[in-house]
């Protein structure tokens, strides 16, 4: 849940976990526990979470009563607005949540008289109930009875009840929603010091152009400004947001060069390949080659880019037909096919990704083809 783009929290229990999670990821939390803090902005926050009742470590200031709660609303009225105006403009997704909170029943009550018919979706994760080993027949007809209920009375708060058998579902429900969300995002991988049959000039167009349709495509491009290919990546992307779409660059794309140095510098640059990487759901392999004691050679980091990219779940497409390094991990991709991605479909596309006669507008194509088949999928 930290690492979705979420920015707006909630939660009505005392500990630390989702604060501590959320920094864990590298995200600057605002963390609001009591209405005072309602009042300050943390410079550069990535995230707020409210606390709405309280911290653990500031028991004096925790609402655990009766006579508490029936107080809320003198005593943080402030926090009751602020919850209000985000449930009437934001999509809320509730975790573990019961709905027995008389405060939150007040205001989901208000909302929708206000709103009636108007109200914002939102959705929650409910256990469907089970037929337990103590229980009769009756007894289990009872708490469907009782389920469906709370359910159908949800939806007149606009709640839709998400059923799963069990609560480690919420984990793969969230994951996949990690993974449709990152393959927004594509990493491209490679370097060059030669381009092969290529020339300089045709290689450079190929990334330029396919950086700046991907970027058309709506993807978010991440580089690391490898040799030979990190400059052209930023020209294409460049070029179809200054030209033609007329946004903020941040949105589009993700560029850290690596950090020069000695040894200990490049003993980091392991870490530094899977926090970049790490933005990414789909991975682009072009070129990958370098000098080493003046002569060419495959880029071996190229390679660890793909294994990192492997272990992090992303969708693995090296662009044969560029060669070199790409090539390599191409064919080992094309032999355990089905490992990668599933099943053999679009099979034929991929194979097609290492057509060397195939000129650079047709291999772009192609990519994007593939792409957009192995999404949908």
């Amino acid at each position: 849940m930290a690492r979705l783009p979420i920015f707006g929290h909630w939660t009505t229990n005392y500990d630390r976990l989702i604060e501590t999670s959320l920094k864990n990821v590298g995200k600057i939390v605002d963390v609001k526990y009591n209405t005072k803090h309602l009042a300050n902005t943390i410079h550069g926050r990535n995230a707020i979470l409210y606390k709405m009742h309280g911290d653990v470590e500031n028991p004096d200031e925790a609402i655990i009563s009766k006579d508490q709660y029936e107080k809320y609303f003198h005593t943080h009225g402030a926090y009751i607005n602020t919850l209000s105006g985000d449930l009437v403009s934001k999509t809320f997704l509730f975790i573990g949540f019961s709905f027995t909170d008389p405060n939150l029943d007040y205001i989901l009550s208000r909302i929708r008289v206000t709103y009636e018919n108007n109200q914002r979706k939102h959705y929650c994760f409910i256990r469907e109930v089970k037929n337990e080993t103590n229980d009769t027949d009756e007894d289990f007809e009872l708490k469907k009875i009782k389920q469906e209920l709370i359910i159908n009375d949800l939806l007149r708060f606009n709640i839709h009840v998400l059923l799963i058998q069990e609560y480690s579902e919420i984990t793969e429900i969230l994951k996949e929603i990690e993974n449709r969300f990152k393959r927004k995002t594509i990493y491209i991988s490679g370097s060059a010091n030669e381009y092969g049959k290529w020339s300089t000039a045709m290689a450079e167009d190929f990334i330029s152009t396919l950086s700046q349709e991907l970027t058309k495509n709506d993807f978010k491009i991440v580089s690391g400004f490898g040799l030979g290919v990190g400059s052209s990546v930023i020209s294409g992307v460049l070029k179809e947001i200054y030209i033609n779409r007329k946004e903020n660059i941040k949105n589009q794309l993700l560029l850290r060069p690596f950090p020069q140095g000695g040894a200990e510098i490049q003993k980091q640059w392991n870490d530094y390949r899977k926090d970049m990487i790490s933005y990414s759901g789909i991975s682009i392999f072009i070129f990958g080659n370098k000098v080493d004691n003046g002569k060419l050679v495959s880029a071996n980091g190229v390679e660890s880019e793909f294994e990192i990219s492997k272990e992090q779940n992303s969708l693995l497409i090296p662009i044969g037909a560029t060669g070199y390094k790409s090539r390599e991990l191409w064919q080992k991709v094309l032999n355990n096919y089905e490992v990668y991605f599933g099943s053999s479909e679009n099979i034929e596309l991929f194979k097609e990704l290492g057509n060397e006669k195939l000129e650079p507008n047709e291999l772009i194509k192609l990519t994007l083809q593939f792409i957009n088949k192995i999404i949908k999928k």
